[in-house]
């Protein structure tokens, strides 16, 4: 196993570099693909995932119905993530940072406040759901979960990148040993074993579009983030391919351990499955490093947002966005929910509009960020991303146009590449030489 790779100085008197929040990762601190395939495994390890893969359980037969609409959704998912990945492992910037080239060094602040306060959000609904079954099958009491947690996650987030490469490292190969057990005793468990399973009838059967927009729901405000944790990558091709194994493997991965358990036990919630099985222990180490990694990559990408948007530290920013996700973490996760469906819907346009800009517009050649000059706004990405809000909220409830995010990440992409023309036709890009691969 490499040994990740040490945190460079910057020219920065007395201070470190703060995780390149403000600028492009230099080549010493870019790190190889088993690094970066365990960042964005321990990125898409989630419990939330787990649940998703128990819904799914309840409303597909497990062969081949259920393996269909996870691949289906999560080979989305993983398309979506690589293109943002490639536009990130080659620029070595942040989505933020990214943002600036088409919604304007302003502009770009606008979704970059967005990103990051839902990623507070998560972070708070993500203690919350580390909290309840520790406290009901362990009887810790809630508050000090709370506390202890919340602390303990903001502060390997505010070590920065390298911190969250060593728990990644530590915590995947745990949580694949434990998924795999618990499927492992699933069959063993269960009279008939595989067969069983294999022939168990849907208990709330689901349509096919509904069961692969759930699959792509569940994650794609995460995918949108991709390249927050990609910049590192040493080539384009180690990140796309740390985000195909991170969304297309691992993603499937945790949507099939929560679906074979909600099958075999007839719970969809992860907590009571592995309670069920006798694997309480594990179990609550399996949440713990579940959503520890989660959710330190969604306090990382806050504060990387937070930055764009202030300008402050990052590091300062990690302890207050930490505070507050930690604070109202309750709170958070009977109240905020709704919301966070809101911002799945709001939220991929960003992505799209990147994606059309650095792919359709650019033809993937963007100019040096330290020496472009950017827009203050650029309106073009503006009316795309409304527009691709509007017509994911209109998104059918059935068919194949069913799946919202990504009709607003498509409608984003094109809209943005006409809306450029009409906004601002004598506009010319910048010409940069292609770059060898």
């Amino acid at each position: 196993m490499p040994k990740p790779a040490k945190l460079e100085k910057s020219a920065h008197a007395g201070g470190t570099h703060d995780d390149y929040a403000s600028s492009t990762v230099p080549s010493g601190s870019r790190r190889g693909l088993i690094s970066m395939s365990a960042v964005m495994l321990g990125f898409t390890f989630f419990a939330a995932s787990m649940w998703t893969g128990g819904k799914l359980g309840e409303g597909f037969s497990l062969w081949p119905d259920l393996l269909i609409v996870i691949l289906a959704g999560n080979l989305i998912l993983g398309l979506y993530g690589s293109l943002l990945g490639y536009a990130a492992a080659k620029t070595n910037i942040s989505t933020h940072l990214l943002a600036q080239y088409s919604f304007g060094k302003t502009g770009s602040k606008l979704p970059s406040f967005m990103l990051a306060i839902t990623q507070i959000g998560w972070f708070g609904v993500g203690l919350a759901m580390l909290a309840h079954p520790i406290n009901t099958f362990l009887g810790i009491p809630f508050f000090w979960i709370i506390i202890i947690g919340g602390v303990a996650m903001t502060y390997t987030v505010a070590v920065g990148f390298k911190a969250i490469e060593w728990l990644s490292i530590i915590a995947v190969p745990a949580i694949l040993i434990l998924g795999f057990t618990s499927v492992g005793k699933a069959i063993v468990d269960t009279d008939g074993g595989i067969r069983t399973l294999l022939d168990s009838v849907p208990s709330s059967p689901l349509t096919f579009s509904v069961g692969v927009a759930l699959a792509v729901g569940s994650f794609i405000s995460g995918a949108t983030l991709t390249p927050d944790f990609v910049r590192f990558a040493k080539s384009r091709k180690i990140g796309v391919w740390a985000t195909i194994i991170g969304f297309t493997f691992g993603n499937s991965l945790m949507f099939f351990f929560g679906a074979i358990g909600a099958i075999a036990t007839s719970h969809a919630d992860i907590a009571e499955v592995l309670a069920i099985q006798g694997l309480l222990g594990g179990g609550m180490i399996l949440l713990i490093l579940n959503i520890w990694t989660t959710n330190d990559n969604a306090l990382y990408a806050s504060s990387l947002g937070l930055t764009n948007l202030t300008g402050l530290k990052r590091v300062h920013l990690v302890w207050i966005a930490g505070l507050v996700g930690t604070a109202l973490a309750d709170l958070l996760y009977n109240n905020f929910v709704g919301w966070l469906t809101f911002l799945s819907i709001a939220l991929p346009p960003i992505g799209g509009v990147i994606i059309g800009d650095f792919y359709l517009r650019h033809k993937t050649h963007y100019p040096d960020f330290a020496l472009h000059q950017f827009k203050s706004v650029n309106w073009a990405a503006m009316v795309a991303w409304a527009l691709a809000i509007i017509a994911s909220l209109m998104s059918p409830a059935a068919g194949p146009l069913s799946i919202a995010p990504l009709n607003g990440i498509v409608c984003a992409a094109l809209v943005y590449v006409l809306a450029s023309k009409l906004l601002y036709p004598s506009a010319s890009l910048d010409a940069i030489a292609p770059e060898p691969d």
